[in-house]
């Protein structure tokens, strides 16, 4: 397994992390079995663990600590915060009040007592970067946080909260975590080379596409929508929608460069982030013991210029064919009021 660097922190890191979300009641409740595909993948040389508060409701974080106990000095940790764990208005989000509380649950159901890279998990409009960053670097002063950083943050937002920790002397988000695949290329455009510029570590999401570059789902065959990510999102592997209709397209000709390598469409999808050279790690998440060792067989896969080019040929550099699943989508776009002026001001403009 080759190692990385995660970015100007230090650790060194597998080229692979073992992300955990489908391990708890969203994807394979056994414990027991999930304990062993933690192991397993400990075993093939993956020091590097992914999780976050909100993966099935805390449960994956209790596996993670359940898998790691007696390895945890072997093994770089990292979870993340933001989402809600819970009812009211202050149980989720970026600020200090819910930081400082999730922070501990988080290390009480891991059963460690730090965190190698703990990260904010989505931007918060109504919170500060300085509220959020001051919170984090006292997290790192007081032990319980190695290092931490952001995920999925558009490239404006990560410029914007390194400027404000280097005015204000507070430390600064270390990495990113984006989507990134062979049909979902739209970081290399600003969010990429922005992490290189700020010797930010990089650890890249959703290799397989929500599942469209794992050979399932092939051009002119029936989908089978009953298992499996179709029936977590229908809509995106609806047969008639013009996107799914692009991925398909795009599918059939990448596994004829899949051919010409001489691997399968999986072990070329988990290849390819790791050639751009600001990823550092590339996360895979398995749900069964059989996704893992399917999955890292593309850890000896290494793509070149020629293959490369054929795949620039079908999906674009900064191209996304579909928008990544679960990526952020920015407030100013997404809530009308904040991009239309109030009625009266309109009608008043128009005297």
């Amino acid at each position: 397994m080759r190692h990385r660097v995660l970015g100007g922190t230090g650790i060194e890191v597998s080229a692979y992390c073992l992300g955990t979300m489908m391990f708890g009641s969203v994807g394979n409740p056994d414990h027991d079995e999930c304990v062993r595909i933690i192991h397993a993948a400990l075993d093939e040389g993956i020091d590097f663990v992914d999780t976050a508060d909100m993966y099935s409701a805390g449960e994956s974080e209790t596996i993670v600590g359940k898998a790691l106990k007696g390895r945890r000095d072997d093994v770089v940790l990292a979870t993340k915060v933001h989402f809600p764990m819970g009812e009211g208005p202050n149980r989720g989000g970026n600020s200090r009040r819910w930081i400082v509380r999730a922070v501990e649950d988080s290390l009480r159901r891991l059963g460690t007592d730090w965190i190698d890279l703990y990260q904010v998990h989505r931007p918060d409009r109504t919170t500060d970067v300085e509220e959020t960053l001051s919170v984090l670097t006292d997290l790192v002063r007081q032990g319980k946080v190695r290092a931490f950083g952001c995920s999925t943050f558009p490239a404006d937002e990560i410029v914007e909260a390194h400027h404000v920790a280097d005015r204000r002397g507070l430390h600064r988000f270390r990495t990113e975590q984006p989507p990134y695949s062979l049909l979902a290329r739209g970081i290399e455009k600003h969010v990429l080379p922005v992490a290189q510029r700020l010797g930010m570590g990089v650890l890249t999401w959703s290799p397989l596409a929500s599942g469209f570059l794992t050979g399932r789902y092939r051009q002119g065959q029936d989908l089978d929508l009953s298992r499996g990510r179709p029936t977590i999102n229908p809509a995106r592997f609806d047969p008639d929608a013009p996107l799914t209709a692009a991925k398909l397209e795009a599918v059939e000709r990448l596994v004829a460069v899949a051919d010409e390598v001489g691997c399968t469409l999986p072990e070329l999808a988990v290849a390819f982030p790791l050639a751009h050279p600001a990823v550092t790690s590339v996360i895979v998440g398995p749900r069964t013991m059989e996704q893992l060792r399917d999955t890292l067989k593309g850890a000896s896969v290494v793509l070149d210029d020629a293959a490369l080019d054929r795949i620039d040929e079908i999906v674009p550099p900064g191209t996304d064919l579909y928008p990544p699943d679960g990526a952020w989508a920015p407030p100013a776009v997404t809530t009308p009021s904040l991009r239309r002026r109030p009625s009266d001001a309109r009608a008043a403009a128009g005297r």
